[in-house]
């Protein structure tokens, strides 16, 4: 029987296409099994070696930056805000009217008390001065005729040649012209007042400020702005204010007569510009801010003190006789309160609980459970722990602070020699 070639090859392969895909999924199904089947336990050798390099990293000391506690006399200051108050402040205005014809001042000079500021025309004035002299000069001479007449009728009133009703009204006239010339005087007097009135000079030493009027203006006595101000800045003071519940410590510094230093700095805080003493306390304090306001002097003598000038106020109160200091730094915070880490000779650390003083800038007062000259933490307390190691970062042979990254990434000889 004949084979017919169209349909014996397409049977051949049908076998070898049904072999391919059993392959196909046998393999997927090996897959499948390695990847639930799990891994091979480590070897003894394998986890201990892990164990060790895990404990080794945990025990890896921290690294920190240390200080030594010190005992020293710690001054204790109050801080407060204040502004600068001139002890006079003057208004220099004419009191007469007349034609500005002379400025004799620079504005922002220092003056002298009784220092000629600007003049008025004294013309008028003069004219005035000498229209009252002249009538005084007439009137003293009609008392002077009166006078004489006076003598003469007394002496007649003897002889019995006049009548005494004469003579009484002769005493009368003489001291109705003593009078008048008593009213001249005055005149001339107020005429005088007016012409140095005409000059203006500094009621006050100080310094003048800007000026308010120009020369060739006319002025008048009711004049609102004046001239110019003068303003006392050598002494000056400041006015400044402390929360109340300071009150009792600066009353009991206060009544013991003891002078109180004050220095004032600048807005900033930074720049030291006076240094004064304490000069007056309020009698009461303040409501609305519960503050009790104080005043201190500063003589000035830089002149760095300008009126209404806002100043920092560094009151210095007591003085704390040989207690421990340290960096506010090394003071750590929990619920239970204030600690401090506390480094050992074996360079391992404990945790104290210690009781805070005062504090002054960056440093602070521990009254109790810290001694002198001990060595305490300041940088790297994130990560320690009591009894924990740490390494304590030098430079110079001086204790510095952590490298922030030093606890991540240690040196590769350190990490061999702890392995």
């Amino acid at each position: 029987m004949p084979i017919n070639p169209e349909i014996t090859p397409s049977r051949s392969r049908k076998p070898w296409l049904l072999f391919a895909l059993l392959l196909l999924v046998a393999a997927g199904a090996a897959a499948y099994y390695a990847k639930q089947t799990p891994s091979e336990p480590k070897t003894t050798e394998q986890a201990r070696g892990e164990g060790k390099r895990g404990r080794d990293k945990d025990d890896a000391p921290t690294p920190v930056a240390i200080e030594t506690s010190k005992q020293v006399d710690f001054e204790v200051y109050l801080n407060g805000l204040g502004t600068v108050v001139p002890l006079r402040t003057v208004t220099v205005r004419p009191r007469v009217d007349g034609e500005l014809v002379k400025v004799a001042f620079n504005e922002g000079q220092l003056v002298k008390q009784g220092e000629l500021l600007a003049e008025i025309d004294p013309r008028p004035f003069q004219i005035q001065l000498q229209q009252a002299e002249g009538q005084l000069l007439r009137d003293q001479a009609l008392l002077k005729n009166t006078e004489i007449d006076q003598v003469r009728y007394q002496k007649l009133l003897e002889q019995d040649s006049i009548s005494a009703q004469q003579t009484v009204t002769q005493e009368s006239q003489v001291k109705q012209y003593r009078g008048i010339v008593e009213m001249d005087k005055a005149q001339v007097n107020n005429a005088k007042l007016q012409l140095d009135y005409a000059r203006l000079t500094a009621p006050i030493a100080g310094q003048v400020g800007l000026r308010q009027i120009d020369q060739g203006n006319v002025v008048h006595a009711n004049d609102t702005n004046g001239l110019v101000v003068i303003t006392q800045l050598q002494p000056i003071n400041v006015v400044f204010t402390l929360p109340e519940d300071k009150v009792q410590e600066v009353v009991k510094r206060w009544n013991s007569k003891l002078p109180v230093t004050v220095t004032a700095y600048d807005r900033a805080g930074k720049n030291k510009l006076a240094e004064g003493k304490l000069l007056a306390l309020d009698n009461q304090i303040d409501s609305t801010t519960g503050t009790l306001k104080l005043k201190a002097q500063f003589d000035n003598t830089d002149a760095l003190l300008f009126a209404n000038q806002f100043v920092n106020i560094k009151m210095h109160l007591n003085t704390l006789q040989s207690v421990t200091q340290v960096s506010s730094a090394a003071i750590q915070h929990d619920t239970q309160g204030a600690f401090i880490y506390v480094v050992s000779p074996e360079k391992t650390v404990q945790v104290r609980r210690v009781t805070l003083g005062e504090t002054e800038g960056d440093k602070v007062v521990v009254l109790e459970n810290l001694a002198a000259n001990e060595t305490v933490v300041v940088e790297g307390v994130d990560r320690l722990r009591e009894g924990g190691k740490i390494d304590v970062a030098e430079k110079d042979g001086q204790a510095v602070a952590a490298v922030p990254d030093a606890q991540a990434k240690p040196d590769r000889k350190s990490r061999k020699k702890n392995l």
